[in-house]
C-alpha cells in the first residue's frame, strides 16, 4: 500500500515525538499517545482511544523489535484530521518492511500486523530518507473536540 491519495482533509492536530528504541520507549509512546488524545478531546474510555492505543503499541513494538538500529530512535506521529486519526511510526531500517497483505504474514512474525489490519481502516508502509514509516488510520465521528 502507499500513502492515501483521497480528497484533501482539514488538519486539526499533530503530535510528534521521538522515543528510545527500547521496550520502555514503546510503552512510553503508547502512554503519551493516550495522554495527547485525551488533550485533544478523545477520552480514554472511547473506542477511538482504545484502538489508537492498540495501534501505537503494536507499531511501536514492531519498530523496537524489527526496526532497531543501535543509536537510533523511533518516531511516533499522530495527525488528527476531519474524520481520520492517522498514526505513523518511523524507524531507521528500510530493509525490514512488513508485508501489507493480511493473510501473507510469516509464521514467525507474530500477530501484530494482523491486529493492525483488523483494527485500522487502512494502513501501509512508506519509505523515508532514512528508514521507513508504517502508518495506520482510524475513522472517527465529527464530535471530537479540537
Amino acid at each position: 500500500m502507499t500513502a492515501p491519495s483521497g480528497p484533501a482533509r482539514t488538519l486539526v492536530r499533530v503530535f510528534t515525538q521521538r522515543f528510545s528504541c527500547t521496550r520502555r520507549g514503546a510503552r512510553l509512546a503508547r502512554q503519551l499517545a493516550l495522554v495527547e488524545l485525551h488533550d485533544w478531546g478523545v477520552p480514554e474510555s472511547t473506542a477511538l482511544s482504545a484502538d489508537a492505543g492498540l495501534l501505537v503499541a503494536e507499531l511501536a513494538a514492531n519498530a523496537v523489535l524489527h526496526g532497531r538500529v543501535p543509536g537510533r530512535d523511533f518516531e511516533l506521529r499522530m495527525t488528527l484530521l476531519e474524520g481520520v486519526l492517522r498514526i505513523e511510526v518511523s524507524d531507521a531500517r528500510r530493509d525490514r518492511r512488513p508485508a501489507v497483505r493480511p493473510h501473507a504474514y510469516q509464521a514467525e512474525s507474530g500477530y501484530g500486523l494482523r491486529i493492525v489490519d483488523a483494527v485500522a481502516a487502512d494502513w501501509g508502509v512508506m519509505d523515508r530518507l532514512i528508514g521507513k514509516t508504517v502508518w495506520a488510520e482510524l475513522t472517527h465521528r465529527a464530535g471530537v473536540r479540537t
